[in-house]
């Protein structure tokens, strides 16, 4: 198997980080900590690291686990992720990337972020809040 060009261990493919990025991100949206999750899965909080990372590949039984502990099905994991021999087309200059957007959401910030943004139900207070963060790119 191919190692990965980034962030990955032996073995490990663009698949695994790509899986451990929706396992962080899906973790901060739900606001638990490595711990939690480590917990709920029977596992340490440094191993959940390791696959968030895309360090260690993530079986079948422990996605199974993640699954019921994240309240997604197994296929959530899988959603977007990169293909053998499919190159996605580069963003355009000032475009961010799938990667870039799943990578963000699954940061702390990023979670508090969405969920703060969500539970704003006014639609132009949304677009003011839009058009306030744009005002603040150049500065």
């Amino acid at each position: 198997m191919a190692k990965a060009s980034k962030g990955g261990g032996r073995g490990t493919t663009p698949v695994d980080i790509h899986v451990g990025q929706k396992i962080r991100t899906r973790r901060n949206l739900l606001g638990l900590s490595q711990t939690e999750l480590a917990d709920a899965a029977g596992i340490t909080f440094q191993q959940v690291q390791k696959y968030e990372k895309g360090s260690n590949r993530v079986g079948a039984g422990r996605l199974q686990q993640f699954s019921d502990a994240l309240g997604v099905p197994p296929s959530y994991f899988f959603d977007g992720a990169p293909t053998v021999g499919k190159k996605q087309p580069a963003p355009q200059e000032g475009e961010l990337s799938e990667n870039d957007i799943v990578s963000f959401l699954g940061t702390r910030e990023g979670a508090a972020l969405v969920r703060a943004f969500m539970a704003v139900k006014q639609k132009p207070v949304r677009q003011n809040v839009i058009a306030f963060i744009e005002t603040l790119k150049g500065k």
